[in-house]
């Protein structure tokens, strides 16, 4: 069976690594253009491009997946399954063209949190457990009819990056399994159910990453932990006449009485805390705009909060 793989970040990476050490017989990879990185703007390949490259492999870095000279050198390769992992939505031209099908990879209990973010809106809200799905890719996003999933437990304290990591293997495992029953023959596809709403998982922006302190802190400790390390949970800090832009890494919550106003600082000479509802959200990791990430205890070393110090 000729496998033609296609991905981009480091999540991807792992799963073509497992189809390689499986033996499968990948015949070239798909991923996006060099794009400028890091200080000097250097043209840097994605993290898919490298493990190939390690591997000898044909690569494609198409601009436009509708592209005819892309679309002949894809048939060129002759590819029998296309296996897609965190990679861009493709035509139909391109999915269609393998005679045993294009699969995806996808971080959720699909129908479930369908979308860009599903590893970040499953920590968010707060799920205790997830997974991941291969499907059979159709017209639309994460629709497709379902090949077969892996459940797995999120801690009650766990990141998105430390759920992420975990994911990436128990991910790639499965797609090696998925490509052997495809190609033995052993595949019966689940059509997604259609009747009810799922949970959404949107692109994250600026709205959407932002902390609402009026929130339950439950909510607003769910929001840190699931936007750690990337992009962020962010706030602004009004500190007399400054705005600060700062984002958020870690926090705690701590039940209490208080009649402070949500959103106001308080602070010592290490600890630094916001008043909400029921309690405090100790601050324990913060990135202020233009400065590294660092602990609420370091920042106050040299840091003035203001009188009347507020967050919102």
């Amino acid at each position: 069976m000729r496998i033609v793989f296609m991905g981009t970040p480091e999540f991807a990476v792992a799963s073509l690594e497992a189809l390689l050490a499986a033996k499968m017989e990948v015949v070239g990879v798909v991923t996006t253009p060099d794009k400028p990185a890091g200080r000097g703007r250097k043209l840097r390949g994605s993290a898919v491009k490298e493990a190939a490259l390690k591997h000898d492999l044909p690569i494609l870095q198409p601009e436009k997946l509708k592209d005819e000279a892309f679309l002949e050198a894809l048939r060129a390769w002759k590819p029998d399954l296309i296996v897609v992992v965190a990679f861009r939505m493709l035509p139909e031209a391109v999915w269609k063209l393998p005679e045993l099908g294009t699969f995806n990879l996808h971080g959720s209990l699909l129908p479930e949190y369908r979308g860009a973010a599903p590893i970040h809106w499953a920590v968010i809200n707060g799920e205790t457990e997830t997974g991941v799905t291969t499907f059979f890719i159709d017209e639309q996003i994460d629709t497709g009819a379902i090949i077969d999933s892996r459940t797995m437990v999120i801690g009650p304290n766990e990141t998105t990056g430390e759920l992420h990591d975990r994911m990436m293997l128990l991910g790639a495992d499965l797609v090696v399994e998925t490509s052997k029953a495809i190609a033995q023959g052993e595949v019966t596809p689940k059509a997604q159910p259609k009747e009810k709403a799922f949970k959404p998982a949107p692109k994250l922006n600026s709205d959407n990453t932002r902390i609402d302190w009026s929130l339950a802190p439950e909510y607003i400790y769910n929001k840190v932990r699931g936007l750690n390390p990337f992009p962020g949970a962010w706030t602004t800090i009004y500190n007399g006449d400054e705005e600060i832009v700062a984002k958020l890494y870690e926090v705690s919550f701590q039940a209490g009485q208080h009649d402070l106003e949500t959103g106001t600082l308080v602070h010592d000479k290490k600890n630094l805390k916001v008043a909400v509802e029921k309690g405090w959200i100790s601050i324990l990791e913060i990135k202020l705009a233009g400065k590294r990430k660092m602990t609420a205890s370091a920042l106050l070393n040299g840091f003035e909060f203001k009188p009347q110090a507020k967050v919102h």
